[in-house]
């Protein structure tokens, strides 16, 4: 048997990240070979795996960055079974490495990221090759991007709520951009303004305001108005550039853009949030 030193241990521990034993043990059944000894952590990943499959994996952290020219921002989700491990530094590093994979490539979506190059292997391997190493169900389910002249991203602390936001215009204060993702963080609309809202949204808001008016015994010939008067309600509450800013209310999100800069406003946001 080949001499395992504690050098050639921990170089394969940093490439890894597999536990130092898991390290020894691989390359004791690889004679050394240390590309044979990755090999085998990864196919106890999968082995990993495949046992854990029926797992569920809710917990996680939520991840968004921008390129350095602020015109492509991306947003992940890496899931792990439990919050002990969402906490782990090694998960938030992988999810870390799989966001700038992200912003580096640009894939359309979220099976384009999974088949992009990372660490010799690629995205989607490497997840599962760190359920074996860090035992639990891991799952890359969400990624998003967003392309703008200026793109925002807001990590909520705690890693379990991210936004991104795209901009009409670059180059004004920094806080106008930060301040309007975190207003989507905090406020959670539904879309950029009241035209962006899908159909399905506003059928179903006219049949509650109709319920309710019912429920509060007004007569039918109304019903329309009311609803109306009550999805308008639901457009000033639910679409950004609507909303009351969270720092002025006497002011809507539209205003405060505009009294920066007449031409700036928001052209798309993303927003996911794990379970607060």
């Amino acid at each position: 048997m080949a001499a395992i030193s504690a050098a050639d241990v921990a170089k394969l521990r940093r490439v890894t990240l597999a536990g130092m034993m898991d390290c020894k043990r691989a390359l004791e059944e690889s004679g050394g070979d240390f590309d044979k000894a990755i090999e085998i952590i990864r196919k106890k990943g999968q082995a990993v795996a495949s046992k854990r499959a029926d797992k569920e994996a809710t917990e996680g952290v939520v991840l968004a960055k921008v390129t350095p020219d602020k015109r492509l921002g991306a947003l992940i989700v890496l899931n792990s079974e439990t919050d002990f491990v969402a906490k782990n530094a090694d998960f938030i590093a992988l999810a870390g490495k799989i966001l700038d994979v992200a912003l580096a490539g640009n894939p359309a979506n979220l099976e384009g990221l999974k088949s992009l190059a990372m660490d010799g292997g690629k995205v989607g391997d490497k997840v599962v090759e760190y359920v074996g190493i860090i035992g639990e169900k891991l799952e890359l389910s969400y990624y998003e991007k967003i392309e703008a002249a200026h793109v925002q991203a807001y990590i909520h602390p705690g890693n379990r709520l991210a936004t991104l936001v795209g901009f009409t215009k670059a180059g004004l204060d920094p806080q106008i951009y930060k301040d309007v993702a975190m207003q989507v963080a905090a406020m959670s609309p539904v879309a950029v303004d009241k035209d962006d809202v899908a159909p399905a949204i506003i059928a179903q808001e006219i049949e509650i305001g109709k319920e309710q008016a019912r429920r509060d015994g007004k007569p039918e010939n109304m019903l329309d108005k009311i609803a109306q008067g009550k999805l308008g309600k639901f457009f000033r509450e639910s679409t950004l550039l609507n909303q009351d800013y969270v720092k002025d209310n006497k002011i809507t999100i539209r205003q405060y853009l505009e009294s920066a800069d007449k031409e700036l406003t928001v052209t798309a946001f993303k927003r996911f949030t794990l379970n607060l």
